[in-house]
């Protein structure tokens, strides 16, 4: 039935595209875009990737034009004929097989499942017409990092966008009109949500528009909403203006009147703290400055950002989706601090961040898998910012938090994935934040000595070692044994590091907890109930997002995916894991026997009950052959992912992105090694460049050279560091940064 409804769904989504598309057709006509500016690196990004492909496993990417880690992402908002909310199609507000504009966003989440944000739209109008949706072309659309245009030919329109960290700036050319509008909508939000406390004011003076309210959106309703505020100037005189709505629907028409060939360039900051900081944002950020020099800033943010790593391929595909990874990697966590350096924390009171900066909408469950370890080496200012964030945010909420948005919980997914990132980092050498006082934090919720965002069941996983499928109610109650075993794998090797060594010996029994879960008849985590035995009624074969909707339940103790794809998910003790099926032969069998039933296409309508990359729990699934002796199936299996399972169109993506999960994965695979999440281990795997520089975090430069690399090439005959031949499946986070020189010799046999 699930996959009959997510067919007829795709199937309005095909209707209203093909209509669209033909429409369109009809009615536009290419025009001469502007040329687009971009440097060494920032050439080969294409926002557009992820952008389009199946609703629910599209990329939920946006073009919007933003700095690395901004708190402006400012991009259009895109919607069906008639504006109707029919389908949720892309959490971004922006969804490539749509045709339709309902304008100009400040911000949005990155490839996640959730909406929120979409503040302050802007929608340029002329004559005497209504706000309305407004249909365009992609032909007359272009993006690249800090630039976003397009051309609105039914009202001879050209919008063009860029930003700074904290401000959006705008440039609108009408050709002809009478009237040139652009409509301010005070309240707005992503499709399907909703705000309240709207608020607006226009100074006749000075020409400042002034306003704010507090959103609901997916996330931040779950804490009560999340108030948001701007400082908007225009340069050009208003020939007239009018506030129309209420509270929750609250607008500003600005009229700038008769304009031909002329330009109105709208400069809007944004802050989550006041008004005034607001002005002090739009100030600090474009005083003075043109749409021109606003844009050249973004692009040299962007250059900078990206040139950390330089990679060589001749094949253009792989450099455009290489450096658009990494571009997804840097749009998320959001820069939360205002320039005078205040937040709105947690407790909604204001802060300062002292010596950091203050981030949020960190997507931890995902993030902490591959992300993070990517800032370790190349963004050590960004991930030490976030383990600052993550502990005051504990300090005032409570508790770590699992997936922060805006100012407060949300509480998305399970466990404790802070634990893996705040071990990973103190592991590799961050010790630039109050690790003590995170440890704290770390035991609190392993402990069940807290609730807001702490373990569900966690007094039951204490007790039983595994949370009973029967107390719990299904609830998820596999995966949450495993990952909460997995995090206090994280506890216990933190406690080491610090010299805790009771607390070592205490967590590190825990962390063998999933084992408690695996049945030996099966060689399946299992649910299991409270008198010890595992419920027979059970399917490998089953996904949760097929058993949501069944009376007869499989997959409820699971959380998004089947029990072959949780099947590989003991990170903490991988040699253990693959003892539990008996011999290495047979998890080997096993293993491969799953990635070959990975979907046959790219993000599928139903991705199925096989590897699924596009989504975070078997995401390092082909790195597990190595540690079972089979190095040459790890060579192959990432290979045909990074071919597979990746493009350069709009369905570039296997899966949401989220935070820049995804991106992360190729990034690291393409240079041939990936971090195993919660130690200071990378795997060695298959590098598909023909060679990258990175410039560590450190000041030292790390070359990797691939010799001989080709499509056919794929298996790794050899591998030295600094001249020196590496054995076993690891490389460490310290060899890495010595810097020098990595090489892989490849082949084309084994």
């Amino acid at each position: 039935m699930w996959h009959i409804i997510r067919l007829l769904v795709s199937a309005i989504v095909i209707f209203e595209t093909a209509f669209a598309g033909l429409f369109n057709g009809i009615l536009f006509r290419p025009v001469e875009m502007p040329e687009a500016v971009t440097g060494d690196y920032t050439q080969y990004v294409d926002p557009f990737i992820g952008t389009g492909g199946t609703p629910w496993t599209c990329g939920m990417v946006s073009p919007a034009a933003t700095v690395p880690f901004g708190a402006v992402r400012l991009g259009p908002d895109t919607s069906f004929v008639g504006g109707a909310y029919i389908v949720k199609t892309n959490t971004s507000n922006y969804y490539y097989e749509q045709r339709h504009i309902r304008g100009f966003s400040h911000s949005r989440l990155s490839g996640t499942g959730a909406e929120d944000y979409g503040i302050f739209r802007v929608t340029p109008v002329t004559g005497k017409k209504n706000v309305d949706i407004i249909p365009y072309s992609h032909t007359n659309e272009i993006a690249t990092p800090g630039y976003y245009a397009l051309y609105l030919q039914t009202m001879n329109c050209l919008v063009e966008l860029t930003a700074d960290t904290h401000t959006g700036v705008h440039r609108y050319t009408f050709n002809n009109s009478k009237d040139a509008r652009l409509y301010l909508d005070v309240t707005s939000v992503v499709a399907g949500r909703w705000s309240s406390g709207g608020f607006v004011d226009y100074d006749e003076d000075t020409g400042l528009i002034t306003g704010g309210c507090t959103i609901h959106g997916a996330f931040s309703d779950r804490y009560d909403g999340l108030p948001v505020y701007f400082a908007a100037t225009a340069d050009r005189p208003v020939k007239s203006y009018e506030i129309s709505g209420d509270e929750s629907d609250l607008g500003i028409d600005l009229n700038f009147g008769e304009m031909k060939n002329e330009s109105i360039e709208l400069k809007l900051a944004v802050s989550f703290v006041s008004v005034e900081n607001a002005k002090l944002n739009l100030e600090a950020e474009t005083d003075g400055l043109t749409f021109d020099d606003v844009r050249n800033n973004a692009v040299a943010d962007w250059e900078e950002r990206l040139s950390s790593i330089r990679i060589n391929s001749t094949d253009d595909e792989i450099m455009t989706v290489f450096y658009t990874a990494l571009y997804h990697s840097m749009i998320m966590p959001t820069d939360f601090t205002d320039v005078n350096g205040e937040y709105l924390g947690f407790d909604k009171e204001t802060h300062v961040a002292d010596g950091y900066t203050y981030r949020t909408d960190m997507s931890l469950w995902d993030t902490c898998r591959n992300t993070h370890s990517l800032y370790t080496l190349i963004a050590h200012d960004v991930q030490s910012d976030c383990l600052n964030s993550l502990v005051e945010m504990a300090k005032v909420g409570g508790s770590l938090p699992r997936w922060p948005q805006g100012a407060g919980y949300t509480s998305s997914m399970q466990g404790d994935p802070a634990n893996i990132v705040i071990t990973e980092s103190y592991l590799k050498g961050f010790t630039d934040f109050d690790v003590e006082t995170a440890y704290e934090y770390m035991k609190l919720s392993s402990d069940g000595s807290v609730r807001k965002d702490g373990r569900s069941w966690v007094n039951e996983y204490n007790e039983y070692g595994y949370i009973p499928n029967d107390i719990s109610n299904g609830d998820e109650s596999v995966s949450r044994t495993v990952e909460y075993s997995w995090e206090d794998a994280a506890i216990a090797s933190l406690a080491e590091a610090l010299g805790k060594t009771e607390d070592a010996q205490k967590y590190g029994e825990k962390a063998m907890y999933y084992k408690n879960v695996f049945n030996p008849e099966t060689k399946y985590f299992q649910a299991r109930n409270s008198d010890g035995s595992f419920d027979d009624h059970f399917s490998p074969y089953i996904t949760s997002f097929y058993d949501a909707i069944m009376i007869d339940k499989y997959a409820d103790c699971y959380c998004e995916g089947s029990a072959r794809q949780w099947r590989w998910n003991a990170l903490q003790d991988i040699d253990g894991m693959i003892e539990l099926f008996g011999s290495k032969e047979y998890f080997v069998s096993e293993l491969e026997d799953f990635m070959e039933d990975a979907s046959l296409t790219r993000a599928a309508v139903d991705p199925g009950h096989g590897f699924w990359v596009g989504n975070q729990h078997d995401i390092h699934t082909p790195y597990l052959f190595a540690n079972a002796g089979r190095a040459d199936l790890t060579q192959k299996w990432v290979r045909w992912t990074l071919k597979n399972r990746f493009s350069d169109d709009i369905n570039g993506l296997d899966g949401n992105d989220d935070g820049g999960t995804l991106s992360s994965w190729y990034v690291f695979s393409a240079m041939g090694f990936y971090p195993l999440a919660g130690t200071d281990k990378y795997w060695l795997g298959s590098p598909n460049v023909d060679s990258a520089e990175l410039a560590l975090s450190n000041g030292k430069t790390l070359k990797i050279t691939a010799a001989n690399q080709s499509d056919k090439n794929v298996y790794v005959k050899a591998v030295t560091l600094n001249g020196k031949e590496l054995d076993g499946c690891y490389i460490t986070h310290e060899e890495l940064m010595n810097g020098g020189e990595l090489v892989f010799i490849m082949s084309a046999t084994v």
